[in-house]
């Protein structure tokens, strides 16, 4: 057993003070950045006490702005699964033209201002946009309404899921499926019992931060819901409205819904971090062991 370079030691180690000042620096940002906000909603929201925090929330403007998060988050979080698995196995396990039309594709809502995106969308089936007047004869709403909030968030949260799942697919490889193949599995099969088991918990992953960014988008979705209260609003939008009237009672009692769903969320995925640290911990013993 070789001992330690003290030279090696004193490039690789950093002195105390210099640890202690970068970990006193991360912690005041957290306090700063993190845990002063969230502490700050959640007491502005009970500032006047439970029993106004509580008309605040069960309002029926709340309800309905609450009401109409969880179903577009519904929504939308199936078709991102979807889109997600299939764009990352095609681009992870097979090689066509297009693929890298098709990531940058994925990537275009990372570089495109959600306002913009939700602006595109009234261009294009507003009463005033290239298919206006054709869905307009037709009986059909997609802008001011529901569908139109959905499609917007669809568009801002779906490269969460395939982004996660790329870099792992790839990581992989095709050996396990392609024996799979040899063995007469059918593609169902491949998927099933190789390839979802390998990637469970990356996708769990972006669907924890799909489903984050869904519910709290504002952007996309302001531009195309037409702000109708009891309607159209989302939570993010009711919380705009509410404090823009100067009832910041209420304004903060519905913010602490978002502000619990973000703690709910980020407990998730630190769980998720740890199941796939284990899981990695494991691969590795068992490979080693071989």
């Amino acid at each position: 057993m070789t001992s330690r370079s003290p030279h090696r030691s004193a490039a690789t180690s950093e002195p105390a003070w210099v640890r202690r000042l970068l970990i006193t620096a991360a912690l005041a940002f957290l306090a700063l950045f993190i845990v002063l906000p969230l502490t700050s909603v959640f007491a502005e929201a009970l500032r006047k006490g439970w029993d106004l925090y509580w008309e605040a929330i069960k309002e029926p403007d709340a309800v309905a702005a609450i009401k109409l998060t969880l179903i577009v988050t519904a929504i939308s979080l199936p078709l991102n699964l979807v889109f997600g698995v299939a764009a990352s196995w095609a681009i992870a396990k097979f090689d066509f033209k297009g693929k890298s039309l098709l990531i940058t594709l994925i990537d275009l809502p990372f570089s495109v201002s959600p306002v913009v995106a939700g602006l595109i969308y009234v261009l294009l089936f507003g009463a005033q946009g290239w298919f206006g007047p054709w869905l307009a004869a037709h009986d059909i709403k997609l802008i001011f309404a529901v569908p139109g909030i959905v499609l917007a968030t669809v568009f801002v949260t779906f490269p969460f899921v395939a982004r996660e799942l790329i870099p792992l697919m790839e990581a992989q490889g095709t050996e396990e499926e392609q024996a799979a193949m040899v063995l007469g599995a059918s593609g169902w099969q491949m998927f099933s019992r190789i390839t979802l088991p390998n990637i469970k918990w990356g996708l769990l992953y972006g669907v924890i931060l799909c489903n984050a960014r869904a519910m709290g988008e504002f952007g996309a979705v302001s531009v195309v819901s037409g702000h109708v209260r009891g309607l159209t609003n989302t939570i993010p939008l009711h919380v705009e409205i509410l404090y823009n009237e100067y009832n910041f009672v209420a304004a903060f009692a519905v913010a602490s819904i978002l502000a619990l769903l973000a703690l709910v969320t980020l407990g998730a995925k630190s769980w998720v971090e740890w199941q796939t640290a284990r899981q990695r911990a494991a691969d590795q013993l068992a490979s080693m062991s071989e």
